[in-house]
């Protein structure tokens, strides 16, 4: 067994003034297994709307939240965000959750029980295993996460269902011990490339329910992303960097 005494959820932030409140609620409602805490840290990616309003407003109106609030002078991408949320985590461990509706923060437990049962020590919530719910969208964009997946394996020699996925948990102290260089949409596989390498680290993948959203609800990724993943796929799988 591993004593899990808090959790830090970083959430990336640009441009969800509108939606932002929903997903914090939906994180304020969580109970946590163990009576883990929770530690909320939130970049703000330099928004071009009212994001830091809402998050400004949101904090006064939860103060029994431990809301942790920070701001990029200028727009660096969702990694960057990701690096400095890592940076100030103050949790045993921590996990990524998008601003968005997309992912459910109440299935945080089924993440962080490998990890308290002595397993983890970075656990994968894959969207392509397990029966929760799915939300039926965007044929090109499954085959695309899957061929990602399948081409970081194959640098990597792990056996992921879901290396595209936002959900990843990891021990603080591992990750806050990898450089990270990619400020965009490259985190995920260099991320998954350098833990790989790892000596002794444990690493575990649980299914997860998925609530896409379309383009005109607000998804930012696109297919350039795609070929960027591929590039970082290659990079970081070839070269130890």
């Amino acid at each position: 067994m591993t004593t899990i005494q808090k959790l830090s959820i970083i959430i990336p932030a640009y441009n969800e003034g509108k939606t932002i409140h929903r997903i914090l609620d939906k994180i304020k409602a969580v109970e946590l297994i163990d009576n883990i805490q929770k530690e909320l840290i939130i970049v703000n990616d330099c928004s071009k709307d009212n994001t830091e309003e809402a998050i400004i407003h949101y904090q006064s109106q939860n103060p029994e939240l431990n809301i942790q609030y920070f701001k990029h002078e200028v727009n660096k991408g969702k990694g960057a965000a990701l690096h400095t949320g890592i940076e100030k985590a103050t949790g045993d461990y921590l996990i990524i959750q998008d601003a968005d509706l997309e992912y459910d923060p109440k299935e945080y437990n089924l993440l962080l029980q490998p990890a308290i049962d002595g397993f983890a020590d970075i656990v994968f919530g894959s969207r392509f295993m397990g029966g929760k719910p799915h939300r039926i969208l965007f044929f090109w964009h499954t085959i695309g996460n899957k061929f990602l997946t399948f081409l970081s394996n194959m640098f990597t020699n792990l056996n992921l269902t879901d290396m595209e996925t936002c959900y990843k948990m990891f021990r603080s102290d591992i990750i806050k011990s990898i450089k990270l260089r990619e400020n965009r949409f490259g985190f995920e596989p260099e991320v998954t490339a350098k833990i790989a390498r790892l000596s002794n680290v444990r690493i575990y993948e649980v299914g997860i329910s998925y609530y896409g959203r379309t383009y005109a609800e607000g998804k930012k990724i696109g297919w350039k992303d795609g070929f960027r993943a591929i590039y970082c796929i290659l990079k970081y799988g070839l070269f130890k960097r």
